[in-house]
């Protein structure tokens, strides 16, 4: 039999009845000719195991279905699809989600035209929250330290299966949750580039309504364990530089942060003391002054309360933003740099530096679009745009009212 374009793997738990919708969006690929899948039942009991051995037996689509004790997590059975996969191309299939009906076409034809890796296809969300800010445009080939797809790891994307051998790469199965982000990230970092199809909703991705959502669920503990594991990853992946740094925006602000948000006001003392103990050692190793300046005010201060082993501060300052206070702009020296006045600024003895208050990225007082704040760099990158455009009209109108001087006339 022919080499399939893609190996759909399908890692399914307790799936009903989302798995229905879920193959039946495989079977109405443009490309379905041009596809296997490889459906694996990680112990079941609910007929999850059932129904692919019935879609097997009566779907034109080659099928292989692997029934197996539960393992635990989605790991497991992503890497038994890995091992049984012939495809050139892989794409990790959520039991609950599905595909629109040229996803896989568009981003198999993305990624043979432009010779990249990954492919990611525009993401939407059903009773649940997606990804967008990478959504902007289509792009054969993105710089992943310039752009937002950094914000979205999960496995649902197509992958060279070549790509993925070479490397050796597969999902770690010590970890429960983020393993996928893992698994994407150093496919970014060390495959041959990732292109962006924006223009099409290609994969929709379903909240469950009957709480068994993984994403959902496990302690807080295993948000630390990943977060620890991104951050060593990109450690060992990226020298230690700006490109190393703006990866580390994403471990920070997705993962660590939400630990620290509003929530952990209402848990015990005990739970509040074990968060900073688990986060202190990351703090102490990969929270630098390069990383902090590429993060926003409010989530800076944050992690920089943090950092200080100060939950106190953290408390102050997520009541302050919890109350929906907008804290004073002040503007300070001769470059009038723009600061957000949280709780404390300017108070030395807190530890807190001015630099935690400092706005050097695109920033808010209030909600989003109230009031945007533009940093120094920004104002003076923006006036030295203004600054060369007046120069060149000036010189345009100064060209245009010097007489040119008479051609010579030819006695």
């Amino acid at each position: 039999m022919a080499v399939p374009d893609v190996s759909v793997i399908v890692g399914a738990y307790e799936a009903m009845p989302y798995l229905v919708r879920c193959l039946e969006s495989v079977e109405s690929q443009s490309m379905a000719h041009r596809i296997e899948i490889v459906a694996i039942d990680d112990g079941s009991t609910d007929g999850t195991g059932e129904y692919l051995e019935e879609f097997a037996a009566r779907t034109t689509i080659p099928t292989r279905v692997v029934r197996q004790a539960n393992s635990g997590g989605p790991s497991g059975p992503r890497n038994v699809g890995l091992g049984l996969a012939r495809g050139r191309y892989v794409f990790f299939l959520d039991a609950d989600d599905y595909f629109a009906d040229e996803a896989l076409e568009r981003m198999v034809t993305m990624a043979d035209r432009a010779g990249t890796d990954v492919v990611l296809g525009k993401v939407e969300g059903v009773n649940r929250g997606a990804p967008k800010s990478m959504w902007g445009r289509t792009a054969e080939r993105v710089d992943i330290y310039d752009s937002q797809v950094i914000f979205t790891l999960s496995a649902q994307k197509l992958f060279r299966r070549e790509m993925i051998e070479r490397i050796g790469l597969r999902f770690d199965e010590g970890l429960k949750t983020g393993e996928d982000a893992l698994f994407t990230m150093e496919a970014y970092v060390r495959g041959n580039g990732v292109s962006v199809v924006a223009g099409y909703t290609c994969y929709y991705l379903v909240g469950r309504d009957d709480g068994k959502q993984v994403t959902k669920s496990g302690s807080y503990t295993l948000r630390f364990d990943s977060a620890t594991a991104m951050m060593g990853l990109i450690e060992e992946l990226v020298p230690a530089g700006p490109k190393r740094d703006r990866l580390m925006v994403r471990p920070f602000t997705v993962g660590l942060l939400q630990q620290f948000s509003h929530g952990i006001l209402k848990q015990s003392e005990m739970v509040q003391e074990h968060k900073m103990a688990l986060a202190a050692p990351l703090m102490e190793r990969y929270w630098t002054p390069e990383v902090a300046k590429r993060i926003k005010v409010a989530e800076r201060l944050r992690l920089d309360c943090v950092a200080l082993g100060r939950f106190d501060l953290l408390r102050e300052t997520l009541e302050f933003i919890k109350a929906g206070t907008k804290p004073e702009v002040v503007r300070r020296g001769r470059a009038r740099t723009a600061y957000l006045a949280y709780p404390h600024f300017g108070d030395k003895r807190s530890g807190l530096r001015d630099a935690s208050f400092e706005v050097t990225v695109p920033d808010w007082v209030g909600k989003p679009g109230e009031e945007r704040i533009e940093p120094l760099a920004a104002v003076r990158v923006r006036r030295s745009i203004a600054r060369r455009l007046v120069r060149r009209l000036r010189s345009r109108a100064q060209g245009a009212t010097v007489p040119r001087a008479s051609a010579a006339v030819p006695k």
